[in-house]
């Protein structure tokens, strides 16, 4: 969010805004994301492809995550940068490219840097203007702001009336630590959307590792009630696939605690397919086509 807003109210709004998450990807995959790659560069490169970086020139480019490349990568994003260009995968003639690159972490890279599991070199090149912003836990009053517009957002994607939360819902949110700050609260409000029925979100609701408390005892059904579902009995349905990418990010942030192996686990698929997914579900997020 804070990156869009760096963006949208800046010299280069009319450009493009692109980002990658460097932790969705393995190290091969990522360089042909930010890089490009020319046909036949690898097995699936079935035609040439322009990098992320080419492609927001004119505009900027969000690398969230960065703490997460490989020593490897870290050094050809160095020289990308010194250079102002990069080289695709499988070429030989480099691109030039002109962006404003905002990079984001939730880690202490100095201390990476320190302890030599991070290029001192490239976190100086990417730390002219730090801005630290401070953690959701520490600012309880925008999570009501950005529960609205999450809700807005989601709301209008899957078709589906807005949600009003209950007091208690709402205060169990606030209370929340939130160690996956925005994200992982937007990712609960698109899952919440998705799976609750009706248009009220009560605590009961809220998944039990959220609250961190047993759950509730359910209310007992009427007699001959029908069996409660989390889907709408009437009106539009939410794809599967939006379906499935809510779950995936809600065993993800809140099951696995953001460890991709282990997500991949518990789902029951490779670690491989997770990462497709994670990758398709970004390029969706940034209005690219798979």
């Amino acid at each position: 969010l804070v990156a869009r807003a760096i963006h949208y109210n800046s010299r280069r709004s009319s450009g493009p805004f692109l980002a990658v998450n460097c932790g969705s990807f393995t190290s091969t995959l990522l360089e042909s994301e930010l890089f490009g790659h020319l046909k036949g560069s690898f097995t699936g490169a079935h035609k040439d492809k322009d990098g992320l970086l080419v492609a927001a020139s004119g505009g900027s480019f969000l690398l969230d995550e960065v703490s997460e490349l490989d020593r490897d990568l870290q050094v050809k994003l160095l020289r990308a940068l010194q250079e102002r260009q990069v080289l695709p995968v499988g070429g030989t003639k480099p691109v030039p490219f002109d962006v404003r690159l905002i990079a984001a972490t939730n880690v202490d890279l100095k201390a990476r840097v320190d302890a030599g599991d991070y290029r001192a070199d490239l976190y100086y090149r990417l730390n002219v203007i730090p801005l630290h912003v401070p953690a959701l836990r520490e600012r309880a009053a925008d999570i009501p702001l950005l529960i609205e517009r999450f809700n807005k957002l989601y709301s209008s994607k899957f078709g589906a009336p807005l949600k009003k939360l209950t007091p208690e819902a709402m205060k169990a949110l606030r209370q929340y630590p939130w160690p996956g700050n925005v994200r992982e609260l937007e990712n609960l409000v698109e899952r919440l959307c998705v799976m609750v029925r009706g248009e009220t979100i009560d605590v009961r609701d809220l998944p039990e590792t959220f609250l961190g408390i047993e759950a509730a005892p359910a209310l007992a059904p009427e007699p001959n009630a029908p069996a409660a579902t989390p889907f709408p009995a009437a009106g539009p349905l939410p794809p599967l696939h939006d379906i499935e990418e809510a779950w995936i990010r809600f065993v993800l942030d809140h099951r696995a605690g953001g460890q991709k192996k282990l997500a991949a686990k518990l789902l029951g698929i490779d670690e491989s397919t997770l990462h497709r997914k994670l990758d398709r579900y970004s390029k969706k997020a940034d209005g690219k086509p798979d």
